[in-house]
């Protein structure tokens, strides 16, 4: 009792002091987490998205200028990291590759469904640390770019976040080609010391993208990436973005992109539809860290979707689980 008595007689004395305790562990409390979270990418359905006709290329879009960043109110971010200096350019819809249909068709069904894959992405970002992905192929030609740049290209347009996307598949670099941009500077330079990786930066308007080209064509490509300079790079890019996109060479002809998924904190792998065979997507899987893997994404699909005059009132009930 005359040790409690002690203790109150000193609280009436300090009264700021118990204050500035009860303030500390406020500001220290956890906060309670929400249960009503939405799955990740392993769920039944995976993503999947039709492959666009050329009639609807760009000639035949109406009203679809790019569009700047959204607000979507994505999952609890870190506190804004400083943005590095880069050159800027500004995107020409007339170059990019009509693929990329979060340009060129921002309004288009293509083009939800990659939002539905970035929705999915910030979703499974609320339960695992996911800065770093991986997107890579079984093969060529299965649309692993185009995916990542849309991607990357639609989490630059969510507000609050800061996304970079490398090109990494150094044999034949291609997103730079993607967006119509001539540069000689890229991950190339960077990992032989020809170049600093804020130095070699790209800012893409009007979306905020930033882009690291490929750079020159290289054949050494594992022996790069196996070294600590690649690590390095990545670590860097961390401290100033909070989504990397990573564009990897094709699973099944290099081992580049399993050291790239060993560095990130996860990975996608696109598929084509009635192209990539089921036993060569079986082999890839079972040489890749399963815990690392957050689905795969279905490319050209031939399944229909919603007619884009309708798709215009919103989001249809009854549909298909997508795959990408």
């Amino acid at each position: 009792m005359k040790f409690l008595k002690t203790i109150q007689k000193r609280e009436s004395e300090n009264p700021t002091q118990r204050e500035g305790i009860d303030a500390v562990d406020t500001a220290t409390a956890e906060l309670p987490s929400s249960d009503n979270q939405a799955p990740g990418l392993l769920s039944v359905a995976d993503l999947r998205i039709g492959a666009p006709k050329p009639e609807t290329a760009l000639g035949a879009i109406v009203d679809t200028g790019i569009q700047g960043p959204e607000i979507i109110n994505p999952p609890e971010l870190p506190a804004p990291k400083p943005g590095p200096a880069a050159r800027e350019f500004a995107i020409n819809v007339e170059r990019v590759n009509p693929r990329v249909v979060s340009i060129t068709q921002p309004r288009s069904p293509y083009c939800e469904e990659y939002r539905n894959l970035r929705t999915q992405v910030l979703h499974k970002s609320k339960k695992r640390k996911l800065q770093a992905i991986v997107v890579a192929s079984v093969g060529p030609s299965e649309g692993k770019s185009v995916t990542a740049l849309n991607l990357s290209w639609l989490f630059a347009q969510t507000d609050g976040v800061r996304a970079l996307v490398i090109d990494s598949d150094l044999r034949r670099p291609s997103l730079a080609g993607y967006l119509g941009i001539e540069t000689n500077i890229g991950l190339s330079e960077v990992l032989t010391g020809g170049a600093s990786l804020m130095g070699s930066l790209i800012k893409l308007q009007p979306s905020g993208l930033y882009l690291l080209p490929g750079g020159s064509n290289r054949d050494d490509v594992a022996e790069l990436l196996s070294g600590p300079r690649f690590a390095e790079i990545l670590d860097e890019a961390r401290s100033h973005f909070d989504f990397i996109i990573i564009d990897a060479p094709p699973l099944g002809i290099f081992t580049d992109a399993s050291l790239l998924i060993n560095l990130a904190d996860g990975a996608m792998l696109v598929v084509r539809a009635n192209h990539t065979k089921y036993k060569d997507v079986d082999r890839i899987l079972d040489s890749l860290p399963r815990e690392r893997m957050l689905g795969t994404i279905l490319n050209q699909s031939e399944v229909p979707l919603m007619d884009e005059s309708y798709y215009k009132y919103g989001f249809y009930e009854g549909r298909e689980p997508v795959k990408a």
